[in-house]
């Protein structure tokens, strides 16, 4: 199966469960310059993922690729969801 990904605002991501995506923890998130974030999984959405309100449609793997090289998800320096949970 292939591996799908969504993108959404940083604000939810206390609606993730980690059980049920392909990333382990907040921590292990990505985080672009204007506050979003993405999960990717397999199969069917999970369940967490489709209650974000604020959920991209879903992206495969070459569609991701494309907007993570985007100058919106260049990686700075410090950890912006640390930030994010003080």
């Amino acid at each position: 199966m292939d591996t799908k990904y969504r993108i959404f605002d940083l604000s939810e991501v206390d609606k993730i469960n980690f059980n049920d995506v392909l990333e382990s923890s907040v921590g292990t998130l990505r985080v672009s310059n204007t506050n979003k974030t993405f999960v990717k999984y397999v199969g069917e959405t999970p369940t967490s993922v489709k209650s974000l309100e604020t959920k991209s449609e879903e992206y495969n793997n070459q569609q991701i690729l494309n907007i993570l090289s985007t100058d919106d998800w260049l990686i700075v320096s410090g950890s912006i969801i640390s930030d994010h949970n003080n």
